[in-house]
Formats: structure tokens, C-alpha cells, sequence
């Protein structure tokens, strides 16, 4: 059975005590619920407050953070960038790759995603890659097309070897920060789309314990019917997870 995650992109909010604050809040939270049935639990605070919310989590081992990108060099001279071993160096065990904001706002390339995927999996840290398509393309039924490339493209020359702590998010592009959502059979559609894509490059033993997320306006009144789907295994929560008690809510849906 395929273990749960529910991971908090805080994106570009919240200050160094209020980082710490609400860090403290889901910990405490969390540590009130059944550590049997509770989701990976991750969240990704701005950089510079990587080590202080990751010390924070520390006590609890199923608690644990995430970068929200990285640079896709070692080191070198390139200035207010981020490496996967300075990430790393915090206690962060998971990095997002290829978010939608990235992509559109950033100008983030496939191949520069495919070189992030390759240095976070060499650092023996987890990739959460993030493919969806854009409301143009679901309109003109060209969202399994989009969701393949940007699999494929991200994957390239990756062997199953290399894929062992490989997370993939679900985010439609049309449902971020819009307040729409996909229905659930929209997501587990695309979800087992996802599996299915990922197998043609692994095998079925693979794919079927791949953990898939759904990002994209999920939030406490959605999430149980978005978690109840068979191949939606947690979710990639944005402006729900900047509220501690919301985000608690979400944590128990996945424990359902």
C-alpha cells in the first residue's frame, strides 16, 4: 500500500518568526493524531528560513522539509541561486522541481527541469516534480499530450535506478490560485494517466508504488473527495497550507 504525503508550498509568504510559529503550530497538531495512519508531512518555507523551520520539525521523524526549487549546478558563480547541497546541508529532504509559477513566471525550461531532477536524485534527496497543463490545453483536449511531454522531458535518461525517490504532483495550471478545482474523476483520470506514463519508463511494480499528488486549490472542504480517490495519493498544498489549522484539516483527510 502506498504511503500518503501531504506537503505545504508556503511560496514567497510568511517572515522567519512566522515560519517558525506556524511550523510549531503542525507539529504540535500533528503530533495529536495517530502516528500510525499519518501522511509524510512536508513543508517548504522560504530559503532562507530552510534550517530554522527544519529544526523546528526535528523532533518528529515524520515531519520534514522541502526547498521549493533549486539550481541546477553544484556551486559556481551564480549569484542569489541555490544549491541541492546547500539544501541539503538544512535538513531538507525533499526539493519541488518544475512548479507551474517556475515554469510561467521564471521561464523554466524542460531541460534545465530535466538537469534539477538529475542533481536532486544524485544528492539522495526526494524530487517532487510538478506537471499539469494549462486551461487552453484541457479546453482543446490536449492535457494528456501536455502532461506526457513534460513526464518525458523531465525523465530523460533517467534509469528506474535513478528514479527510486521520485514524487510526481498533479497540478492543473488552470486550479492554482484560481480557487478552481479539478473534480475528483478529473484527477484520478490524470492520476492513473500519470502511472501509466511513468510505467512505459519503469516497470508496473514501479509505477504502482509511485506516490502522485494533487496540487491545485485543494483545501479542507475538497480534500477528502480529491484523497478518496484510489490514485491520488495526498496533495501539494499552496494557499491552504499558510494557515496551520486548514492544513491540519487536510493532514486528517489524507488519514481517512
Amino acid at each position: 500500500m502506498r504511503k500518503k504525503m501531504v506537503a505545504g508550498n508556503w511560496k514567497m509568504n510568511k517572515n522567519l518568526h512566522e515560519s517558525i510559529l506556524l511550523a510549531d503550530d503542525i507539529r504540535q497538531a500533528v503530533e495529536t493524531l495517530s502516528a500510525d495512519r499519518l501522511p509524510a508531512v512536508v513543508l517548504a518555507p522560504a530559503f532562507p528560513f530552510l534550517y530554522p523551520v527544519s529544526q523546528t520539525l526535528r523532533a518528529n521523524s515524520q515531519l520534514a522539509v522541502a526547498a521549493q526549487y533549486c539550481h541546477a549546478a553544484r556551486s559556481g558563480a551564480f549569484t542569489g541561486e541555490v544549491s541541492v547541497e546547500m539544501i541539503r546541508s538544512t535538513g531538507a529532504r525533499y526539493v519541488i522541481i518544475g512548479h507551474s509559477e517556475r515554469r510561467m513566471l521564471f521561464g523554466e525550461k524542460e531541460e534545465e527541469i530535466n538537469k534539477k531532477i538529475k542533481m536532486v536524485l544524485e544528492a539522495g534527496l526526494h524530487p517532487v516534480l510538478c506537471v499539469g497543463e494549462k486551461l487552453e490545453e484541457r479546453k482543446e483536449n490536449r492535457h494528456f499530450d501536455a502532461v506526457a511531454h513534460q513526464l518525458n522531458s523531465a525523465l530523460e535518461n533517467c534509469s528506474p535506478a535513478d528514479l527510486q525517490h521520485l514524487i510526481v504532483a498533479y497540478e492543473p495550471v488552470w486550479a492554482i490560485g484560481t480557487g478552481l478545482t479539478a473534480s475528483a474523476a478529473q484527477a484520478q483520470e490524470m492520476h492513473v494517466f500519470i502511472r501509466q506514463t511513468i510505467k512505459q519508463k519503469t516497470d508496473d511494480a514501479f509505477a504502482n508504488q509511485l506516490m502522485v499528488l494533487y496540487g491545485g486549490s485543494c483545501n479542507p472542504s475538497n480534500a477528502a473527495e480529491l484523497f478518496a480517490c484510489p490514485d491520488v495519493d495526498g496533495g501539494l498544498i499552496g494557499g491552504a497550507s499558510l494557515n496551520a489549522a486548514d492544513f491540519v484539516s487536510i493532514i486528517k483527510a489524507a488519514m481517512k
